[in-house]
């Protein structure tokens, strides 16, 4: 741990930086994010970003608590694990702190920790007049009536679901070849998956894996926000050299059958603006944007 000192706005205003946060820490945190996702209706801090504070130390990850007194008012994440681009940031404060100067001394530790070389996500940010480097959007459609056609699946192709244990290495593998171009998805580690597979909301049953040949060439795996009544399509991934042939489409229709069975009326996704093919695809089904998440990064 490092304390670091912070613009002196407030009296009293602490930053500690952390690689691990205790168990009262991660619920202090947790606590923090619910309020701030009840009074903003968008998620501060992404899903990895969660998994990064709930699952323990990880290489390249630091937490910034920020206090004034005993109080936790303020929260971000450095993330340091992208070999060519500079670091990614999030961060969040308390709704009946804000205005206090809290963001802009989070913002300022952030700059210091990352040498200046930063990427911040706004999560359901509308864009500014800065350049914008990332635009993430959440697409919806619902569920009721599920007016898709029937999947139909190349030829020699079959569907099963995931098993945990056994199907870990080749999915791994297959994630890894059909993400090259995405560093984040692409680089899953086993870890990662474990920590997907722990969460609450994870049921083998609605993991897809297509196979030919008795090999693993593509998956589509679906999330249930059982909360927010919203199913997921959470990644689809299907092998380059098996792509083309309508096996994505295939496969999303079988996820979103799975998802309509459970009662859900609505599914989500996330895409990036910039994956044009992959929007007209998800837009041709039905779904539209619901929500947009867009990443700055300062000048390099």
């Amino acid at each position: 741990m490092t304390s670091d000192a912070a613009p002196a706005i407030e009296p009293g205003r602490q930053i500690n930086t952390y690689d691990e946060l205790t168990p009262e820490q991660v619920q202090d945190v947790l606590d923090l994010l619910e309020a701030a996702d009840h009074a903003d209706g968008v998620h501060a801090v992404s899903e990895q970003g969660r998994l990064y504070l709930r699952h323990g130390r990880r290489e390249g990850v630091t937490h910034f608590l920020l206090t004034v007194g005993s109080h936790l008012y303020g929260y971000a994440q450095l993330e340091e694990t992208d070999p060519i681009e500079a670091p990614a940031a999030e961060l969040v404060v308390h709704p009946s702190q804000r205005g206090r100067g809290h963001g802009r001394a989070l913002g300022t530790a952030l700059l210091a920790a990352s040498g200046k070389r930063l990427r911040v996500w706004a999560h359901g940010g509308k864009s500014a007049a800065r350049p914008v480097f990332r635009e993430l959007r959440q697409l919806r459609r619902p569920l009721v009536p599920l007016d898709i056609p029937e999947p139909v699946l190349p030829e020699g192709v079959t569907v099963r679901t995931f098993t945990p244990g056994q199907d870990d290495a080749d999915w791994l593998a297959v994630n890894a070849a059909a993400f090259a171009h995405h560093p984040e998805q692409g680089s899953l580690t086993q870890r990662d998956l474990d920590d997907r597979t722990a969460e609450p909301w994870f049921d083998p049953k609605g993991f897809f894996l297509a196979e030919r040949d008795g090999k693993l060439i593509g998956f589509h795996w679906t999330k249930t926000h059982a909360e927010e009544q919203l199913g997921e399509v959470y990644v689809v991934g299907i092998l380059p050299d098996a792509q083309g042939g309508g096996l994505g489409k295939a496969l999303t229709a079988i996820g979103l059958r799975h998802l309509a069975a459970q009662g859900l009326p609505t599914a989500m996704l996330y895409v990036d603006a910039d994956n044009t093919a992959a929007v007209r695809v998800y837009e041709g089904i039905g779904f539209a944007t619901h929500e947009v998440d867009l990443m700055y990064r300062t000048e390099s």
